[in-house]
């Protein structure tokens, strides 16, 4: 009754000050850290940072090129942000990042449900997460049968060499149509990188004119943009009528004689009551959209990088007299009638030089996917509890002033000793690393090889006159260049 009283006595600003003191008394004793938390900005009650990343389109634009060397160069390697009640701890540099997802590989190879939310536009069961976002058992058996399939479709084997070869030659053809004429590399770039998801995916190739193959594109344009937005907007009905389009596209699309067609097999003759793995037709419709997520935007972009750097630094693509560069060593190794294969990689040190430095520069997949913390444990000295989300930074990695000669100018010598012979640099990880690796690295290394090769074999590649190309870029799903036209002028 004290407490009754009490309120009754004060007027209407001493109750709305009192709810406020209880609110912000509530708030701090839910988000205080624990000891030895990993330390960062001073953050506002109920709100955290967002307020900090109001200024910039995305969050990811404000902690990849904003703000991190700054909270880096304040609280070091491994710090806090808040954003609302979501606590996230992020790590850079490559000895940290590494020590993260390589040596605690075990300990932070799980997606916090912060990351798991994002896909409720597509499906209301966070049983069926997809290969990307699953986790435990589900998340190994996805992964292991993704492999297993991929593989016997051809990954990494002659088969795959010869289909993205074929792929080769159908975009060198559609770039001789514009026959000297300036155009957008865009479209054509991900019309070819598509076609070799689409192979695997659905067991088929299209041409570029196709309507139903420029449908499939457009719904996956559509989701590449929407991104973004899922960090500021809720998810909608409009969102899961959109991708449930999608995904129907590519099942009525698919030949018998696809991972799709394989998996269904796989569903109704072995795994009838393994529905709590994963095996479904709704995960199968996740596992489809992120191989084609994953495995057409960011090679894609990848070759729009390649055209924006080496139209930049002419000396780096052109013959050169002064030693040689990308097309003298093609044409030194391959000529310019043969078409390239896997095996002219190892004689083609410079070239190879310069496609981990376009990798490396482009910083295509400037964050990692988010990680959990498995069990309470340490990372730099610091306390990371169990359920922790954790963020590593490859943007950090891959511009780490101990690791790179010069972080910051497009330098293929990073990638060549003294003798001119190609160097493996273990800061290099734009597919991250560890248990979590890009499930597709090895056909992305074969793509950017075979489609880079057969491009400046063929062609010279420049910009329209007193137009200087921007190296900056837009964050979305991937850093992209933006959008350009160059002359592809026939050697």
């Amino acid at each position: 009754m004290w407490l009754y009283d009490l309120l009754f006595s004060l007027d209407v600003k001493a109750i709305l000050l009192f709810i406020v003191f209880f609110l912000l008394v509530a708030n701090f004793l839910k988000n205080r850290n624990a000891e030895n938390y990993p330390p960062g900005p001073l953050a506002l009650p109920l709100v955290g940072h967002l307020f900090n990343v109001q200024m910039y389109s995305t969050i990811w634009h404000f902690l990849c090129f904003m703000q991190c060397p700054q909270l880096t160069k304040a609280y070091g390697n491994v710090f806090s942000i808040r954003f609302g009640r979501d606590k996230m701890v992020f790590v850079c540099g490559y000895k940290m990042v590494k020590e993260a997802i390589v040596t605690q590989a075990e300990n932070f190879v799980d997606r916090p449900y912060i990351i798991t939310t994002l896909i409720l536009f597509i499906t209301s069961s966070l049983s069926i997460a997809g290969l990307f976002t699953s986790n435990g058992e589900t998340w190994k058996k996805q992964r292991r049968f993704a492999l297993s399939t991929l593989r016997n479709f051809g990954l990494g084997k002659s088969s795959m060499e010869q289909s993205i070869c074929e792929e080769c030659h159908h975009l060198l053809e559609e770039m001789e149509k514009e026959k000297g004429g300036a155009f957008h590399p865009a479209r054509l770039f991900n019309n070819a990188v598509s076609n070799i998801i689409c192979q695997l995916v659905m067991g088929r190739r299209f041409d570029y004119s196709d309507h139903n193959f420029q449908i499939l594109l457009k719904y996956l344009s559509g989701l590449y943009e929407a991104f973004p937005g899922v960090m500021k907007h809720l998810p909608g009905p409009h969102n899961k009528i959109f991708t449930h389009r999608l995904l129907n596209h590519i099942f009525w699309l698919s030949s018998h004689h696809s991972l799709t067609t394989m998996y269904l097999c796989f569903i109704s003759e072995q795994h009838q009551g393994e529905s709590n793995l994963g095996f479904s037709e709704a995960n199968l419709a996740l596992c489809s959209l992120d191989l084609f997520v994953a495995g057409t935007e960011t090679t894609s972009t990848t070759l729009l990088w390649a055209l924006t750097f080496l139209i930049k630094n002419p000396d780096v693509q052109a013959i050169s007299v002064q030693g040689e560069k990308v097309q003298a060593e093609i044409d030194r190794v391959i000529g310019q009638t043969r078409q390239p294969t896997m095996a002219d990689r190892p004689n083609m040190p410079y070239t190879d030089a310069v496609i981990h430095e376009i990798q490396r520069m482009g910083n295509i997949v400037p964050l990692n996917g988010l990680r959990m913390a498995a069990k309470d444990t340490t990372l730099g000295g610091y306390f990371i509890p169990k359920g922790t989300a954790l963020m590593p930074m490859l943007t950090s990695v891959l511009f780490d002033k101990n690791e790179w000669e010069t972080p910051d100018t497009f330098n293929p010598r990073h990638f060549l000793d003294a003798e001119g012979k190609f160097v493996r640099r273990e800061a290099f990880l734009p597919f991250s690393a560890g248990k979590r690796v890009c499930l597709g690295e090895g056909l992305a290394r074969m793509e950017l090889f075979l489609f880079f090769v057969s491009l400046f074999q063929k062609f010279t590649f420049s910009t329209l006159d007193g137009v200087e190309l921007d190296t900056e870029g837009v964050i979305g799903t991937t850093h992209v260049p933006k959008p350009f036209k160059v002359y592809a002028k026939a050697r």
